[in-house]
């Protein structure tokens, strides 16, 4: 019996441990970012123009950016990343968007790329809204030309903001319904909920939109539940539209780049006025 105490003891420690290690350190369970140094890539190896951006936000980080015009633009593209890398990794977006006429910025959240400071939640809205003052007061394009574009962390920023600016329509790639519920798919095994200390509630801004909506989401996809995606689309009341992708969730839609084009054109089409 005292073996078995002992045991029990052993492991009830090391549990508590574990979770106290991914409180303490969550940041580090959230952010993954590609810091300092120069990019290694640019939009000149897809031969494209592009406009190297400085972002100065409220609170005096400096954030890098894109800014990839399209010839004969017929709206523009705000993208926001995901938790991981930088605006070098991703690159193959833009083809699309040229494809469909769409300029496009791209920005690195602080922390992130050549972006100053440090990454955290407050930060990733507050330079959303940087970046969206950006588009809208020095480059002057009007709210209903532009379409915010989120993938996975970058949709919960991305519908945060969509819900307060009013964009032309919101894109949602890999976007999971919130940080406490993705914790709970990541980690059952632990009291996940109550140990995130970051909200990101993609749901609850969704809810809150007053412009179209598209939701793209793999059953293939490792790390976000298809089950986000359908959840975020179901709690919608604006005009909306599915997409359903291939692959995992980096790579689904480099699976499936023409039908992305395709639905995304029907999209805009619909939604955005000629």
């Amino acid at each position: 019996m005292k073996l078995f105490g002992h045991i029990a003891l052993g492991l009830l420690l090391g549990y508590a441990a574990l979770a106290a290690l991914l409180y303490v350190f969550q940041s580090r369970f959230v952010y993954f970012p590609e810091m300092g140094g120069v990019d290694r890539a640019t939009p000149a190896q897809l031969q494209l123009p592009f406009e190297e951006v400085r972002i100065a936000t409220p609170d005096g980080e400096v954030l890098h950016g894109w800014f990839v015009p399209a010839p004969q633009s017929r709206a523009t593209v705000l993208f926001l990343h995901g938790n991981a890398g930088s605006i070098v990794h991703r690159l193959d977006w833009l083809p699309m968007f040229q494809r469909l006429r769409l300029s496009a910025l791209l920005v690195d959240y602080r922390g992130f790329g050549q972006s100053t400071g440090q990454p955290s939640e407050a930060g990733t809205h507050a330079d959303a809204e940087a970046a969206w003052q950006h588009l809208t007061e020095d480059r002057h394009v009007p709210p209903g030309r532009i379409v915010v574009v989120g993938e996975s962390l970058g949709g919960a920023v991305a519908a945060h903001l969509a819900a307060r600016a009013r964009p032309a329509a919101l894109v949602l790639h890999s976007a999971f319904t919130s940080a406490p519920d993705l914790a709970a798919d990541l980690y059952p095994f632990l009291p996940a909920r109550w140990l995130t200390r970051y909200a990101y509630d993609t749901l609850a801004a969704v809810r809150e939109l007053r412009c179209p909506l598209l939701v793209a989401h793999s059953p293939g996809d490792e790390i976000v539940p298809l089950a986000h995606g359908r959840r975020l689309y179901e709690a919608a009341s604006v005009p909306k539209q599915w997409l359903e992708l291939a692959g995992g969730h980096n790579d689904g839609f480099i699976f499936m780049r023409d039908e992305w084009a395709h639905r995304f054109e029907e999209f805009l089409q619909r939604h955005l006025p000629a």
